[in-house]
C-alpha cells in the first residue's frame, strides 16, 4: 500500500478515473490551477491543491474553469450528466450551496425520480467543509445536515486517505447524484491508501475502534478525537465502540443499532448545528428502535446553536473536543 496525503488522495483518484473512462470531466472555479494569474495553470491546482497535475494530462475539454458562479457550475455538471458525462464538480467553500441550491435539490436530485426511471444524473459534487481555520462564519461550516435531508442525494464524509480513494471511486461510478464532502483540516493528514481497484460501497460503516462499554458515532475529523477519548479510555478498563459513518445517506443503521445494542450507551459527535441535525437524528433513530438496549439516555456531543465565530479562543470552545467527548462517555457510565 501506498502511503499519501488525504488531498493526494483525491487527486490520484481522480486522475486514475480519468484515465479508465474517458467521460469523466471536471469543473469548477480554480481547478485548472491559477489560469490567468501570475502562476499560470497549474500554479496550485484549486485552492485546496486537489486537482493539481490534472489539466497537463488531460486537458483543457476535461478540466475546466468556470466562472465564480456556484449555481453556473451545478447547472453545467447537470447538463454534462444528462448528456452522457460523468462530471465532477468542485463547489470549493460547502457555505456557499445556498446559491446552487436549486441546482442540486430541485433539479440534480429528483431527475431519476421525475422521469420515471428513464434518466440518470452520475455527477459527483466536492466540497471542502469544516472549522478550525479562524475562516469566520461564512467559511467554516458543516452542511452535511441540510445535504442528507434530501431525498434523491447521495452524501460522503470520508475521514481518512484510504476512505477518500474508495469512496471517491464508487462516487465517480455511481449513476446516481453524489455529495463528496472532504473537511479542509483532514487534507494535510496521512494514512496507507490500497493499491488497484479499491472500492468502499456506500452505507457501510467502518468500526474505528471496538469495545463494549459505550458506542461513540462520528464522522470526518471528529474520528481523530474519538479514537483519542477510546484509546485514553482503554487504559482505564473502558471499552468504546467508535463508529466511523463514512457515509450520511445512505446511513448504516445497522451498525448503530448492533453496536448500542452491546454497549447501552450512546454518544454521537458532530460539528453541525444541534438543531434538525445528524446527532438528533441518530439519537432518534436508536430511541425508536433500540429503546430496550439503552441504559442511560443517548448523548450528542455539537457545537452550540450560533454561527461559528472567527477569534480563535471562541471557536475553539464552540466546537467538539476530546474533552467534551470525553465528558460525555463518563456521564453515561455514572449514569444512575
Amino acid at each position: 500500500m501506498a502511503k499519501m496525503m488525504y488531498r493526494e488522495a483525491v487527486v490520484s483518484t481522480i486522475a486514475a478515473e480519468m484515465e479508465r473512462d474517458p467521460s469523466v470531466v471536471v469543473l469548477g472555479e480554480d481547478v485548472v490551477g491559477g489560469m490567468g494569474t501570475a502562476g499560470g495553470p497549474e500554479a496550485i491546482g484549486g485552492i485546496w491543491s486537489t486537482s493539481t497535475g490534472l489539466f497537463g494530462k488531460f486537458g483543457k475539454d476535461r478540466v475546466i474553469d468556470t466562472p465564480i458562479s456556484e449555481s453556473a457550475i451545478m447547472g453545467a455538471a447537470a447538463g454534462l450528466a444528462l448528456a452522457g458525462k460523468r462530471p465532477i464538480a468542485e463547489l470549493m467553500f460547502a457555505d456557499f450551496i445556498g446559491v446552487s441550491l436549486d441546482q442540486i435539490w430541485n433539479q440534480i436530485g429528483k431527475f431519476r425520480y421525475m422521469f420515471g426511471g428513464k434518466s440518470k444524473c452520475p455527477a459527483v459534487i466536492r466540497m471542502a467543509y469544516g472549522a478550525g481555520f479562524n475562516a469566520a462564519a461564512q467559511h467554516s461550516q458543516s452542511v452535511h445536515q441540510i445535504l442528507t435531508g434530501m431525498p434523491g442525494l447521495k452524501v460522503v464524509m470520508p475521514s481518512t486517505p484510504a476512505d477518500v480513494a474508495g469512496l471517491l471511486r464508487q462516487a465517480i461510478r455511481d449513476d446516481d447524484p453524489v455529495i463528496f464532502l472532504e473537511h479542509k483540516a483532514l487534507y494535510a493528514t496521512s494514512g496507507e491508501v490500497p493499491d488497484g481497484e479499491h472500492l468502499v460501497p456506500f452505507g457501510h460503516a467502518r468500526i474505528a475502534r471496538a469495545g463494549e462499554d459505550v458506542t461513540i458515532v462520528a464522522t470526518g475529523m471528529l474520528l481523530g478525537f474519538c479514537e483519542a477519548v477510546a484509546d485514553k479510555l482503554a487504559g482505564e478498563g473502558i471499552g468504546c465502540d467508535v463508529i466511523d459513518l463514512r457515509t450520511t445517506s445512505p446511513l448504516d443503521e445497522e451498525a448503530i443499532l448492533d453496536s448500542v445494542e452491546v454497549t447501552g450507551r450512546l454518544v454521537v459527535v458532530d460539528e453541525a448545528p444541534p438543531r434538525c441535525g445528524l446527532a438528533t437524528d441518530i439519537c432518534s433513530l436508536v430511541a425508536n428502535k433500540a429503546f430496550a438496549s439503552l441504559k442511560a439516555p443517548p448523548q450528542p456531543v455539537t457545537p452550540p446553536h450560533t454561527p461559528i465565530p472567527f477569534a480563535r479562543e471562541m471557536e475553539s470552545a464552540y466546537l467538539p473536543s476530546a474533552d467534551k467527548i470525553e465528558a460525555a462517555v463518563r456521564k453515561l457510565l455514572d449514569w444512575r
